[in-house]
């Protein structure tokens, strides 16, 4: 069996194993009573934002393009990043969305493909490393049902780790990506302004959910499960969220059934946003101006 097939096969186990967890842990119909109920409106503006978010991150990654001299206009490199959000979410087995960038910018400017995947990975883990960045930030505003071992004051921790991801986000560059050393100020911002956007977008779902208490805890959680949704053991990281919002419930207090509700809408919004990529087309010999 070649190996992207089991790799496949391996993630749809893992997807499948993890949605029968939280099955098993919610009730089902409470849960859906929660969606029926939800505020259009809210969602809508949720969806907004979600969307203010990738337009960022497109821009972000565009930036990073340019240290390769790669000169996309961002009406170009927006399409180019919806594109890549459908292959990423729909055809995981596939070539991916990053693949597919790294292929089409080759076959158009001839730029290296080393240079290429350095500039998506570095796109990633910028996004990254903002994530877990405000998830400190927070960590200082939140109610946590959990005591470290061995007397770890976890508050200590998280102020150190304020002062220190940011270096170490310089360090990376610096060290891993000296190509793209003269985007770092900008890469940094609109990773901090994309994760912004994205928590602005968990408020709003929230909202039309009828949450009124424990927003920032609800938040955290969103933000640690967006962590845990990068690893590539789920389909979309389908399932790994919601089991976040669970095993997190009897630590910060939330509703489980509301929690896997929210996770269940932000990723329906995350579909529907992705699903325009299918939409878009780009040839690899077209000149960007007839795009």
């Amino acid at each position: 069996m070649p190996k992207k097939t089991l790799k496949l096969l391996l993630k749809v186990l893992l997807t499948g194993v993890a949605i029968y967890l939280v099955f098993r842990k919610i009730d089902l119909e409470a849960t859906w009573q929660v969606i029926k109920k939800a505020n259009l409106a809210f969602l809508v503006i949720a969806a907004l934002c979600f969307v203010l978010s990738k337009i960022l991150s497109s821009f972000r990654l565009n930036g990073l393009f340019r240290n390769l001299d790669v000169r996309l206009s961002e009406r170009q490199n927006l399409k180019l990043y919806w594109i890549g959000m459908f292959y990423n979410l729909f055809l995981p087995g596939g070539i991916g969305g990053d693949g597919y960038k790294v292929y089409w910018l080759n076959k158009r400017f001839d730029a290296k493909v080393k240079k290429l995947l350095a500039a998506v990975l570095l796109d990633r883990v910028s996004g990254l490393i903002a994530l877990v960045w405000l998830l400190l930030v927070i960590w200082f505003f939140v109610t946590v049902e959990w005591t470290a071992p061995w007397g770890i004051n976890l508050d200590l921790i998280a102020a150190a780790g304020l002062c220190l991801v940011p270096l170490a986000f310089v360090g990376v560059i610096r060290w891993w990506f000296p190509s793209f050393w003269a985007s770092t100020a900008l890469t940094g911002g609109y990773s901090l302004l994309v994760q912004s956007a994205q928590l602005i977008c968990a408020y709003f779902i929230l909202l039309g959910l009828g949450v009124q208490t424990q927003i920032l805890e609800y938040q955290f959680v969103f933000l640690l499960s967006s962590i845990v949704a990068v690893l590539p053991l789920t389909i979309g990281g389908v399932g790994a969220r919601e089991l976040v919002f669970i095993f997190s419930h009897e630590y910060m207090g939330i509703d489980k059934n509301v929690a896997v509700a929210f996770s269940l809408l932000f990723f329906l919004i995350t579909a529907l946003v992705s699903l325009a990529g299918a939409t878009v087309k780009m040839e690899p010999g077209t000149a960007i101006s007839e795009q």
